[in-house]
């Protein structure tokens, strides 16, 4: 991008009170940032306050140290982009909402940008074990059959998310709510970086900026523009989740919901968007169909046993506490048919069977 026109944009995002919605009031009204600030402030009179305009006539304090930081990030690898409303590469789902970000700032593959099939994957921040290998291994069948993950990397589902997509070899799409240059939080910081090289890391926000609490809703939205649709693994009552789901409806997306264990707290946000008229889901096959993918689903019998769990630990731990059907069962291990069959019946040999609901094991043999 030249550099007057990323000055322009970055003067728009930056200046102090002036807010998404009245820069692109001056958007509408005067047409590219470049012919706002060549216009005389009085002359922005009827679309800002003339307080507004006052701050506006001047570039912000610290503005061309920015406009530096950027041009050098942007200098130094090619797989960072920035993106502005003008810009045809712009995702047209974030376009087409209510309150789409002035920039975007990007880094990694623009592929997972213009994927036309965006699922965002989101959840609870502590889940519970089963919530956490629920929310990878949807992401894994979903990535498996061609969908880009999307989701906000924090901690918990959003991070078992990205690692689910990873392991298909799938796109995935981090929406974050600091500056590009920080990676929060923290220990996702390997995770970010195989992020930008299997699929993209993208924020609204500059370069600098911190982990404030007030982005994160905003991100959110960003979260639910991107994508045909919201999942929400696990989730309780008060998460910020349900504010993507909310906002994923609001505009006219799907939205699917895992339902648990009536004796979970994770599992009460959930369950109250069931009843609020939410796709209640089991499989990952549940979601394609419904977004009238089913075709592009691979069977999830040929899937290789070397890439799912394996152990009779990791079995049990897939099983829960709360009764489960076999293809949930099949999507939550990634295991051919034949090997939840052969693991399945060890169990019942060792005196553990009393842990699978009844019918269970009997099915799988006859399957």
């Amino acid at each position: 991008m030249p550099r007057d026109e990323l000055a322009a944009w970055l003067r728009l995002l930056l200046t102090q009170g002036l807010g998404r919605t009245t820069a692109r009031q001056l958007l509408a009204a005067f047409g590219l940032p470049e012919t706002i600030w060549a216009r005389a402030p009085d002359s922005w009179d009827g679309v800002v306050e003339p307080a507004l305009a006052k701050a506006m006539a001047q570039p912000p304090e610290g503005f061309d140290a920015a406009l530096s930081t950027h041009e050098r990030w942007l200098a130094q690898d090619n797989a960072r982009h920035v993106l502005t409303l003008a810009d045809p590469r712009y995702p047209a789902s974030l376009l087409d909402t209510a309150d789409p970000p002035l920039m975007l700032f990007v880094h990694g593959r623009l592929e997972a940008l213009s994927h036309p099939q965006r699922l965002a994957v989101v959840g609870s921040r502590n889940p519970t074990p089963q919530g956490a290998q629920n929310a990878e291994a949807f992401a894994h069948s979903l990535a498996a059959s061609g969908l880009c993950i999307v989701s906000g990397l924090a901690l918990g589902v959003d991070g078992a998310a990205h690692e689910g997509a990873l392991r298909a070899g799938g796109l995935t799409l981090a929406v974050v709510g600091t500056g590009l240059d920080r990676v929060y939080p923290s220990r996702h910081r390997d995770l970010a970086h195989r992020i930008v090289a299997h699929g993209a890391m993208l924020s609204e926000y500059p370069l600098g900026t911190p982990p404030l609490a007030q982005n994160f809703p905003q991100r959110n939205r960003v979260i639910a523009g991107l994508s045909m649709g919201t999942l929400v693994v696990e989730a309780a009552l008060q998460s910020g989740s349900l504010i993507t789901a909310r906002l994923a409806s609001e505009q006219g997306r799907e939205v699917f919901a895992i339902p648990g264990s009536i004796h979970s707290p994770q599992s009460r946000g959930c369950h109250a968007l069931i009843r609020q008229g939410a796709k209640l889901v089991e499989s990952a096959q549940d979601v394609l169909e419904e977004l009238r993918l089913a075709d592009a689903a691979p069977r999830l019998d040929n899937e290789s046993p070397t890439e799912s769990p394996g152990s009779e630990g990791e079995l049990l731990d897939a099983l829960g506490h709360d009764p489960v059907s076999l293809d949930a069962l099949l999507v939550r291990t990634g295991l051919p048919t034949s090997a939840l069959q052969a693991q399945l019946l060890e169990l019942e040999l060792q005196g553990l069977v009393a842990r699978l609901p009844g019918g269970l094991l009997q099915r799988v043999a006859q399957g």
